[in-house]
């Protein structure tokens, strides 16, 4: 009897946990459902008071308002993809090489620097940003892509280096010995051995700087002052704007809509890496 009723039980735990999942993805889909919903709707009864959930007339026009926004938005999208694929570039030169170091070398006082590093995380970087800005201005950095991308680097750097360390610290030792046995270098070895097998980790550093340069607003502000120089976060702001102090709800949500496409690209082209076993090019 006990046999009999243990596959119903079974059935009901999953039928539980399915129904946790769809209630989960529902809490997490439905803001940007309304954002869409929102941004579909006409710039008067996007902004009409008190609002309503589903559009009674279906318009495009915040999204033609956004595309002819001051200098168009492909201008904004283009600094900001620039912007981001500095960041990424930066972030993997510099976390790779240091997490491989900090993980496989018997460097003298390692622990520490390692700690030093998560400690600048606990910093909130709005307390340097002047520095930072005279910093730059000094040495011709302002209003430059290159130096948006140093400072998303910066913010970034000391937890893709904590990424990196723990994808290298769980590879085997076995494998690096079977190298050095067979006269490998260390640049061999990282280079043939270890990049294969700390790749789910390098896509989730690209993945976490891509987001976060995309969505950094404040450093850009204060860095970029010429207008064909802004990101698609700064030119959120603007397009928020309406007359007299009022907010465009329907170009801010169009703006959303267009905002979050980039991430989702990104996030189904490498998706297939995020689900690669960290020893999968091992076995192969």
């Amino acid at each position: 009897m006990s046999m009999a009723l243990r596959p119903r039980r079974v059935r009901r735990g999953e039928y539980l946990v399915a129904a946790i999942c769809v209630g989960m993805i529902t809490i997490m889909i439905w803001p940007i459902v309304m954002s869409f919903l929102a941004s579909i709707k006409p710039p008067d009864e996007a902004s009409r008071p008190p609002p309503h959930y589903l559009p009674q007339s279906l318009s495009l026009e915040n999204y033609r308002s956004i595309l002819t926004y001051h200098a168009g938005l492909a201008v904004y999208v283009g600094n900001s993809l620039a912007v981001a694929g500095l960041t990424i570039v930066f972030c993997l030169v510099l976390s790779v090489p240091a997490g491989y170091g900090l993980a496989r070398f018997d460097i003298p006082g390692k622990e520490v620097i390692f700690l030093i590093l998560l400690a600048s995380m606990m910093l909130p970087f709005q307390a340097l940003l002047v520095p930072l800005y005279l910093l730059f201005s000094h040495i011709g950095l302002t209003a430059s892509k290159l130096g948006l991308a140093i400072l998303h680097t910066m913010l970034q750097l000391p937890f893709s280096i904590y990424l990196m360390r723990n994808s290298f610290e769980g590879i085997p030792k076995e494998m690096e010995e079977a190298a050095v046995v067979d006269g490998a270098t260390s640049l061999f070895t990282l280079r043939r051995i270890f990049l294969p097998l700390v790749m789910p980790g390098m896509v989730t550093v690209a993945l976490f700087a891509f987001i976060t340069s995309w969505n950094e607003f404040l450093g850009a502000l204060i860095l970029m002052n010429d207008e064909k120089q802004f990101t698609v976060p700064i030119m959120m702001t603007g397009v928020s704007s309406g007359n007299f102090g009022s907010v465009n709800w329907g170009g801010l949500q169009a703006s959303v809509i267009v905002s979050i496409l980039p991430c989702l690209i990104i996030y189904l082209l490498l998706q297939r890496y995020y689900m690669t076993g960290l020893l999968s090019g091992a076995v192969k």
